[in-house]
């Protein structure tokens, strides 16, 4: 999934575009950049790197939006349309449809670091972007995915760290049997995972 993002800049009124392209399952941000302003070309040319550079079937994927005018521009469509992708859009008047999206941008909204004053220029915007990006993949323990790292479970490591978890809970549990009211966490790893966990058809009409 992806969607865009203002990002302050010293001068009241103006802002820069944060664009973030998410791994649903893994949650890993697969793509970003920043640009002066919004437009369904960068978001194009961003997709496509993505493919080229990870080497993304892009057949298998289906991309979902919300229902921004960068998201339905036709260059955006045209490119996936030759790639064969799949998109997607939020439904109308529903704000939950690109919930995981939302919940990064608040990640990033109140990380520690975040800048206290607005951004003064494009490469500073784009440096600080970066290392959001680099400690969000990699060191940040992710609750939606059982408390691991996005990097981690996109590259399936999740699994290895999740039973060696269950190993030490059960030894834990096993040395101190008192402290324990009931069963040792499981930490069972999701391998599904949808939009809307609540509908019954998790298909989106795009």
């Amino acid at each position: 999934m992806w969607d865009i993002r203002y990002l302050k800049s010293v001068v009241r009124g103006e802002y820069f575009y944060l664009y973030l392209q998410v791994d649903t399952f893994s949650r890993k941000i697969v793509g970003w950049s920043v640009h002066e302003r919004e437009s369904e070309v960068y978001a194009a040319e961003l997709f496509k790197r993505l493919c080229t550079e990870d080497g993304v079937n892009p057949l298998s994927l289906r991309l979902h939006s919300d229902n921004g005018s960068p998201m339905k521009g036709s260059t955006m469509l045209a490119t996936l349309q030759s790639l064969g992708v799949v998109p997607s859009f939020s439904r109308p008047s529903v704000s939950n449809d690109n919930s995981y999206s939302e919940a990064l941008f608040k990640t990033l909204k109140y990380h520690h670091r975040y800048p206290e004053r607005p951004f003064e220029t494009l490469k500073s915007a784009h440096g600080w972007v970066g290392e959001f990006v680099r400690w969000y993949n990699n060191e940040h323990l992710h609750s939606g995915i059982g408390f691991v790292a996005p990097a981690d479970r996109h590259a399936g490591r999740d699994e290895e760290v999740l039973r060696g978890r269950r190993t030490v809970y059960a030894a834990a549990k096993r040395r101190t049997p008192r402290r324990w009211s009931g069963e040792a966490r499981e930490w069972k790893r999701e391998d599904i995972v949808t939009l809307n966990a609540e509908r019954s058809d998790s298909r989106n009409q795009g």
